[in-house]
């Protein structure tokens, strides 16, 4: 691209968030129409076939401080009870960004991404009859990125949030539930990690038990959120908060889960809603999603001006979506006397965060991890609320970009520029 040595001379920061491009284009290998089982050579795919000859393009991560690439894979090929969806739209997350700026370790190099929306194009070889019957080729679906094994101990009790198999194979070596890679790149034949599903690309494969239907009434650019930002929030409303109709919430960090929170909140029936941040387009934007009150911490005492709007209670729940250690104190000394605090927000690996123990032991102060929903009962609510329109994914969602601007997109929440949740549609 005419732009490759101006990237390559900006700063190592600015690289970060930069795009190359190696090997520009994508084609597909087709066949003549057919149709078989799953995993025949070629697939019916709602009016285009891939086969295994064919190649797609992903954005990869290689190493802290370098530009993300976008590099041809081999299409990948699902195994049993997995899914090839046609990546549609896939979301701006502050977890991709994490990893690359290296502030948590993992595997690479691998496809970023973990928030989807797609068409299914084929299932693995032995694949359930009943999974086969509610995905069918052709039909559109949205994809969490916690994607339960449906089988391990925490997914039997329906703790599909803790599956061990998520956890162990995909966060820990970047590889799904065989300790095996589905990318491997189209020149040389290498693997590449996913992280999550590596959404960031034309196509992905992810576990069955990680997909919700998406109803034709949703688009496929703003229900990318629905999978983490709405999701996550959702998780952290529903089993670590409990909110309840009447309670007071106190949410610290407005990105794109924070900003989520907000409406989650306000679909639950919470009364005084809190947002707090450091940028004012931020909180005003908060107003539209359903904050009773904005606090901005840069100017004034979070702490004191929470407990101000309450009466000098505190809240009922507080929300850090941050993952600062500063943010999480003001978290833990926001809520009132048996109130819960409720951590959401990532940090850099290392992060410590202080409470006050005697406060904690004396006021029986609750501090929760929670780190996003259940996919298989939460995925369906979730695409429930915004089919009939309680959660707005249109004000949701504030930046597009095209699968090119990717890196941009990433330097543009780098930067604080998203102001709630950004979007790069892959269609």
């Amino acid at each position: 691209m005419a732009f490759a040595p101006i990237l390559r001379r900006a700063s190592a920061v600015k690289n970060l968030f930069s795009l190359t491009r190696l090997a520009v284009g994508s084609a597909l290998s087709t066949r003549s129409l057919q149709t078989g089982a799953s995993g025949d050579d070629s697939q019916s795919m709602g009016g285009y076939h891939v086969s295994p000859g064919g190649f797609m393009r992903g954005a990869v991560y290689r190493e802290p401080n370098k530009p993300l690439t976008i590099e041809e894979f081999h299409i990948p090929r699902p195994k049993s009870n997995e899914i090839l969806i046609k990546t549609k739209a896939c979301g701006v997350c502050h977890s991709d960004l994490h990893v690359m700026k290296g502030e948590i370790p993992f595997a690479s190099p691998c496809v970023i991404g973990h928030e989807i929306t797609g068409e299914v194009v084929e299932h693995g070889p032995l694949t359930d009859h009943k999974i086969i019957n509610r995905f069918p080729i052709g039909s559109r679906v949205v994809g969490a990125f916690i994607m339960p094994c449906g089988t391990c101990s925490y997914c039997a009790k329906g703790h599909d949030d803790l599956c061990e198999d998520f956890f162990a194979y995909n966060r820990a070596k970047g590889t799904l539930y065989d300790g095996e890679t589905r990318l491997f790149l189209q020149h040389d034949d290498s693997p590449v990690y996913m992280y999550s599903m590596g959404g960031m690309a034309e196509y992905c494969v992810t576990p069955a038990h990680g997909l919700a239907p998406l109803p034709e009434s949703l688009p496929y650019s703003e229900s990318a959120i629905l999978g983490c930002a709405v999701f996550t929030a959702y998780g952290a409303m529903a089993h670590a908060a409990e909110i309840r109709p009447g309670d007071s919430i106190a949410v610290i960090g407005i990105g794109g889960v924070g900003s989520s929170c907000l409406q989650i909140a306000r679909a639950f029936g919470a009364s005084d809603i809190i947002a707090v941040d450091v940028q004012d387009d931020k909180l005003q934007k908060a107003k539209t999603l359903g904050a009773t009150h904005i606090v901005n911490a840069a100017k004034e005492d979070a702490v004191e001006r929470i407990r101000e709007i309450t009466g000098g209670m505190g809240v009922d729940v507080a929300v850090e979506a941050l993952g600062k250690p500063q943010t999480f104190m003001q978290c833990t000394l926001s809520v009132k006397d048996g109130g819960k605090a409720v951590m959401i927000g990532l940090s850099q690996a290392g992060s410590v965060g202080e409470i006050d123990i005697n406060r904690l032991v004396r006021r029986k102060i609750k501090v929760i991890g929670s780190y996003g929903g259940r996919a298989r009962q939460d995925l369906p609510k979730v695409v429930k609320l915004a089919e009939s329109g309680i959660f707005n994914l249109t004000n949701a969602v504030s930046s597009k970009y095209k699968f090119e601007d990717a890196g941009k997109a990433f330097q543009d929440l780098n930067e604080g520029k998203i102001v709630s949740r950004g979007v790069v549609e892959i269609l």
